[in-house]
């Protein structure tokens, strides 16, 4: 559910030409059975929709359905090329930062019209957030709650930090105890403390924190935290402004300066750096969301913990996104892909993905199930909701926003890598990603 990156994607999405209306559907094969292609980007999710499409055909052996997985870091790449080519699959998921294009263009289901009785069963925010023009153009598959701290129990423990209350602050140092934090769990190859006279930041063993060109785990919620915005009311970006510009300094800072965070050249190419890090047991504290919590579960040899978003001077602020699973509009399947995306918004057909626990369903009446099999696993799940906070900062928005990101992106490599100061780099950025708006 991660919103990151993509280069050339956004400027195809935009020559996407509105398709024709969807024929009948396709005759089925010899054994009379069709085939729904699905494509996602997550192996958990996916097993879990192996198990769930299962019981489906079971249920409508008329339907099978074939789950197709694709990287993240390529996804949209080849998702809009196949879109264009008219090969794309019959079920895509879509996040919001590419979604509108595509609505625009003529390529998505109105799942609003074709599935009217499912949606009061979708959790509202996604179904806000992926509707355009008074259409709702996809089914909510999952939503990523809010963000939280996934900490290393023996780290926190020796150094002696509390990782449930930690504070952080741009302009006042005492009320800043997140920074002291982060300096004590970070060590370099001699045991030294980032605190600690002679500490060597070119032999880190040990890391703080996951500071980051990360949109969704990092900056836009110190951003948030900060009083900032990252965008205006009118989709233009707006992180130029003093207190987005300081959120992003101090997150500069921690890598840069004080060194409690993985260098940009090995986060800036590889955006599950930092996870890995945390699962080697080489990175006390881990800032991310549902998304990753199977992957530590699964991963980690050690006791960890999970603790709320570091909060900052305007609170615990976090950027809470979705998924749909979006129909092609250009399938001859149409009526097979409604079939299957309405199992998809049922409860029936979303609890697999909650009852083991892969993500959180955004299929209302199935997020129990998730709840319980990480309360089984002896895992707190309360921070991904009202417990971690209530205040957000919205999701990234608007058709061009891919666009935008492409164009940005590079200028945010160099400012993370401080290879350009803070200010100078915002301001390039911000100008090319609003340039590419036009």
């Amino acid at each position: 559910m991660r919103l990151r990156r993509l280069a050339a994607v956004a400027a195809a999405l935009f020559v996407l030409a509105a398709c024709s209306p969807a024929g009948p559907d396709d005759p089925p094969a010899a054994d009379g059975v069709t085939t729904v292609t699905v494509r996602l980007w997550d192996d958990q999710v996916a097993a879990a929709y192996e198990k769930s499409f299962a019981e489906f055909s079971r249920q409508n052996p008329d339907i099978r359905v074939q789950v197709n997985t694709a990287a993240y870091t390529d996804y949209f790449t080849g998702l809009t090329l196949d879109v264009a080519s008219g090969t794309a699959d019959d079920i895509y998921w879509l996040n919001a930062l590419y979604f509108g294009a595509l609505a625009d263009g003529g390529k998505l289901i109105d799942v609003g019209k074709a599935l009217p009785d499912e949606v009061g069963g979708w959790v509202p925010a996604a179904v806000a957030q992926y509707t355009r023009g008074g259409t709702l153009w996809g089914v909510p598959a999952l939503t990523d709650g809010r963000i939280v701290v996934y900490y290393n129990k023996a780290m926190v423990e020796a150094a002696g930090v509390d990782p449930q209350n930690l504070t952080w602050n741009p302009t006042d140092p005492a009320a800043d105890t997140f920074l002291p934090a982060a300096k004590k769990l970070t060590r370099d190859a001699a045991g030294r403390t980032a605190d600690q006279p002679g500490f060597d930041p070119g032999t880190v063993t040990q890391y703080g924190f996951n500071a980051g060109r990360d949109l969704q785990a990092i900056y836009y919620n110190f951003i948030g935290e900060n009083g900032g915005r990252f965008q205006a009311p009118d989709d233009t970006f707006a992180f130029t402004e003093p207190r987005s510009e300081q959120a992003f300094s101090y997150l500069v800072d921690l890598i840069n300066t004080h060194h409690v965070a993985p260098p940009a050249a090995a986060t800036n190419t590889n955006p599950d750096f930092s996870r890995d890090q945390f699962l080697q047991g080489k990175m006390a504290l881990f800032q991310s969301g549902t998304y990753n919590l199977k992957n530590i579960d699964d991963g980690a040899t050690f006791a960890w913990g999970i603790a709320p978003l570091v909060a900052g001077p305007a609170g615990r602020v976090s950027v809470v996104n979705s998924v749909i699973a979006a129909g092609n509009a250009d399938s001859p399947r149409r009526d097979a892909i409604l079939r299957v995306l309405r199992w998809l918004g049922s409860e029936q057909g979303a609890s697999f993905v909650g009852g083991e626990g892969a993500a959180l369903p955004a299929v209302t009446a199935a997020q129990q199930g998730y709840s319980d099999y990480w309360a089984g696993r002896g895992v707190d799940t309360r921070y991904f909701g009202a417990a971690g906070g209530t205040d957000t900062i919205p999701a990234p928005s608007g058709p061009k926003f891919g666009a935008g990101s492409t164009a940005f992106e590079p200028i945010f490599n160099d400012v993370f890598a401080g290879r350009v100061p803070v200010a100078e780099g915002l301001r390039a950025a911000q100008d090319a990603g609003n340039a590419a708006l036009r």
